[in-house]
């Protein structure tokens, strides 16, 4: 590979690392993507290249295509909710883009999860990096005309399903998370009900690999006592690290030295709405691995 190929990719990397992480909700065959991206533009001749943000995207979304297309058997067979891995970004990289943040929130990823792969990538690839129709098509081999209806339902599909997105100031967040787990730790349940949206969801993804919930909890009290229990299993050796996981803060559970899990926070009108505690030990496996994300 020359230097010329080396360098737009590597400058590219946090947007193409964005596309492959949002179509696939899995960091770490997001890598494997861009791996295998990386070898097969070696091979480009860049004389033959008009542009190579759209020449690398389209690359990638489509490897990121037949990456997710191939996971289709391993969902149906998944034991509980699913749930995209938990990504470990800089705070700044999200709360500099509102598009961005709300394009990486766990909220968003989940929604991303109920769409079809072509609706999946036509949607992010139109509505958070704003590449055109005729691009999008050339990158999952369909017409322009197609595009636009499958961008047009993929559109509706999301505001369906998603809350109206608020930018939570990452310092407010934190300190509301920070002071919800400190009460969880005395056990006071009324006081944590008082910091939960009264539809609170609790969602947790182990695939029965270790102790979790296998449905979505609800309801302010019943999360509030769940989490009071969690934290009482935890035992002497059991400790939370802050952190920052798509965009929102979040818990790094840990048992003496051992990963337990990542739970993440979902903040509206300054209540807590959703926790996503990730459990399955196969998708912890990344989780302290810090990724650059961006836009351009």
């Amino acid at each position: 590979m020359s230097e010329e190929h080396a360098e737009r990719f590597t400058r590219l990397r946090p947007l193409l690392f964005t596309i492959a992480y949002e179509i696939l909700g899995a960091a770490t065959e997001a890598e494997d993507v861009l791996q295998d991206g990386y070898l097969r533009w070696a091979e480009v001749d860049l004389d033959t290249v008009e542009d190579t943000k759209a020449y690398l995207a389209r690359l990638v979304t489509r490897q990121a295509l037949n990456a997710l297309r191939a996971q289709s058997r391993r969902r149906e067979e998944y034991v509980g909710p699913w749930l995209p891995e938990p990504v470990l970004v800089d705070a700044g990289d999200a709360s500099s883009d509102v598009v961005l943040a709300e394009s990486v929130s766990m909220a968003m990823m989940v929604v991303l999860e109920t769409l079809s792969p072509d609706e999946r990538a036509v949607f992010v690839l139109r509505e958070v990096f704003g590449f055109d129709h005729g691009e999008i098509a050339k990158a999952i081999g369909k017409s322009p005309a197609a595009v636009r209806q499958i961008s047009h339902r993929a559109r509706e599909h999301v505001q369906a399903r998603r809350r109206r997105f608020e930018p939570v100031d990452p310092a407010t967040s934190s300190e509301i998370t920070a002071q919800f787990f400190a009460t969880a730790a005395t056990g006071d349940v009324n006081g944590l009900i008082g910091m939960l949206a009264p539809d609170v969801v609790w969602t947790a993804d182990s695939d029965g690999k270790v102790s979790a919930a296998r449905r979505p909890v609800s309801g302010a009290d019943s999360v509030a006592r769940l989490i009071v229990g969690l934290i009482r299993l935890g035992g002497p050796d059991g400790r939370a690290e802050p952190a920052f996981y798509n965009g929102a803060p979040a818990l790094v559970l840990y048992t003496g030295d051992k990963l337990e899990g990542v739970v993440s926070v979902e903040i509206v009108d300054g209540k807590i709405a959703n926790f996503y505690a990730m459990r399955n030990p196969e998708k912890l496996a990344g989780v302290t691995v810090s990724r650059a994300i961006g836009r351009v």
